[in-house]
């Protein structure tokens, strides 16, 4: 085939992708509408809860599974179908990150290397697959497909294999929760981080090394310093997360401030980082146990139990650590995890 004929062909298939994508958020939008599932019901234009709002949660994060496998090439837009069932795409992307352990770009794109890898073992022409799952060239698709799959379309082509699968996601309501989480709503007026940044990667589980070293560089006279620059809540040092997009995958940097709380009229210090944050509500949950095993335990729950339940969501702002008491080696914590959030 010419590279013309194979240009005219691209573009031929990515207008008609392109108007495809433009209709189906719209398509959506009647279906949610007109669904009869007593799970989420329709109130004046808007979705209102009509049962538990876990199962709520639940039937968003399963819809939005079920429109990523109709619509595998297409770009998902998380804002419109969130907006379409009555929450923000921030929280949306959140709850599905915390709770699937991947970001939402990550299971699109392994899902779509899953199901392209059939077509990959046949015959057709590998741009004429590369657009039909969202590419626009044969080389971005084999990065995206090496990548999934640890091997090239070509050695699939060859050899058939080996591929990774990824399995279509089902997300189900437990019956959890049965231990109370300490929380409470706190609404505070602006107020600024002041500290010292880093960009750290992003790590779920365990000790992050990269926070570790960066405290560890610190002098103890320089905690003690921040300690005494500290004038408003949350109280003493703080370990804030900032700047973290709820699409990002594990490895991904993000701010890291070691620092404390200080009021918007505190002047900030030119050796010091600042964050500034708006007026707004926060969920603060106490953790006390080994750390930091019991404070990640927490941070997982807020998913999985406590904003299923209660009628709050995530906004974006940082997230904040605040250590109330430790054991001398930092083995044990009790601390306040403190989350922005707004009424949902």
């Amino acid at each position: 085939m010419s590279s013309t004929v194979s240009e005219r062909a691209l573009a031929s298939a990515v207008g008609r992708r392109n108007r495809q994508s433009r209709a189906w958020p719209l398509a959506l939008d009647r279906r949610v509408r007109s669904d009869p599932s007593p799970k989420v019901g329709c109130a004046d234009g808007g979705f209102a809860r009509v049962e538990g709002k876990g199962a709520v949660v639940i039937e968003i994060l399963n819809r939005l599974v079920a429109e990523v496998e109709a619509h595998i090439g297409d770009e998902l837009d998380v804002d419109a179908l969130a907006g379409a069932m009555g929450t923000t795409g921030y929280h949306a992307r959140r709850m599905f990150s915390s709770l699937a352990g991947m970001p939402v770009s990550e299971y699109v794109r392994r899902r779509r290397m899953t199901v392209a890898a059939a077509d990959v073992i046949g015959d057709e022409e590998l741009l004429t697959i590369a657009v039909r799952y969202g590419y626009g060239s044969t080389e971005a698709f084999g990065r995206a497909f090496r990548a999934v799959h640890g091997v090239s379309h070509g050695d699939v082509r060859r050899d058939g294999g080996p591929l990774r699968s990824q399995p279509q996601l089902r997300f189900r309501l437990t019956v959890e929760g049965s231990t109370p989480m300490d929380a409470r709503i706190t609404e505070r007026p602006a107020f600024r981080l002041i500290g010292h940044a880093a960009r750290v990667p992003l790590i779920h589980e365990g000790i992050n090394p990269h926070i570790q070293a960066h405290i560890a560089s610190l002098p103890a006279e320089e905690h003690a310093r921040l300690k005494q620059l500290s004038d408003t809540d949350p109280a003493g040092l703080l370990q804030v997360t900032a700047d973290q997009d709820p699409d990002a995958a594990v490895g991904t940097e993000l701010t890291y401030l070691h620092g404390v709380a200080v009021s918007t009229a505190t002047a900030v210090p030119d050796d010091l980082d600042a964050i500034e944050v708006p007026a707004g509500a926060w969920a603060v949950f106490r953790t006390s146990g080994e750390h930091p095993a019991a404070l990640q335990a927490a941070w997982a729950a807020t998913a999985t139990d406590w904003f299923p339940s209660n009628p709050w969501r995530l906004r974006p702002g940082p997230s904040i650590v605040a250590i109330l008491d430790r054991a001398p080696d930092f083995s044990t914590a009790t601390c306040e995890l403190w989350m922005p959030v707004e009424r949902s």
